[in-house]
């Protein structure tokens, strides 16, 4: 129970806590006929050290002679950003194209895909969208999504002795051309019920 001054947990404190390093996504979608997700379908990889989503307004204080301050009513939202950081265990040829823009090529040794760099970001290289997916406590899910997600970080891999190469990649989403260029397409599901 809530102690004034003291704590605020509740008995509904356990069912809104995420817990563990949740799950990532790529081109999520939801089936309105079954009343689900494709989620076991639509893992990228394996994670390891979590990973991290940044959603941040940018604005602008407008300058009034006087205000010494900032002052409610004269900041104007001027944009946002909105980023999935995802630390991946498994390097796979999806992954690595994303990372770099890349490209199929023509491999001479026919035991392998070869992956090539390209001049221009096309249609394709954008992820229709990327997702995490996490759970709280009480066992429901917390889902992000971000549309038009194109990976902003390239390519990066440390090899060590005794350790597994882990990569870090930047999600970043963004708007389509024919929507209103004023917002992010990037959504946000949190559950009604909690128990």
């Amino acid at each position: 129970m809530a102690k004034f001054g003291k704590t605020g947990v509740t008995s509904d404190t356990p069912k809104k806590i995420l817990f563990g390093a949740g799950t990532i996504h790529k081109n999520v979608t939801y089936d309105e006929s079954s009343h689900k997700w494709n989620f076991e379908n639509s893992i990228m990889g394996a994670t390891q050290g979590g990973s991290k989503i940044t959603i941040t307004p940018e604005f602008a204080d407008i300058e009034a002679d006087g205000a010494m301050v900032a002052v409610k009513g004269l900041k104007v939202k001027t944009g946002e950003t909105a980023e999935m950081e995802i630390n991946f265990l498994e390097i796979t040829k999806d992954i690595i194209k994303s990372a770099i823009i890349g490209v199929d090529g023509t491999s001479k040794d026919t035991n392998y895909d070869l992956i090539e760099s390209k001049a221009d970001v096309e249609d394709g290289d954008y992820l229709q969208n990327i997702a995490f997916v996490g759970k709280t406590l009480g066992g429901k899910n917390i889902i992000v999504i971000m549309d038009n997600a194109l990976c902003t970080s390239g390519l990066e891999s440390n090899g060590e002795n005794k350790k597994e190469g882990v990569g870090t990649y930047t999600f970043a989403c963004h708007a389509d051309l024919d929507s209103d260029l004023n917002t992010l397409p990037y959504h946000i599901y949190y559950p009604k019920t909690l128990a």
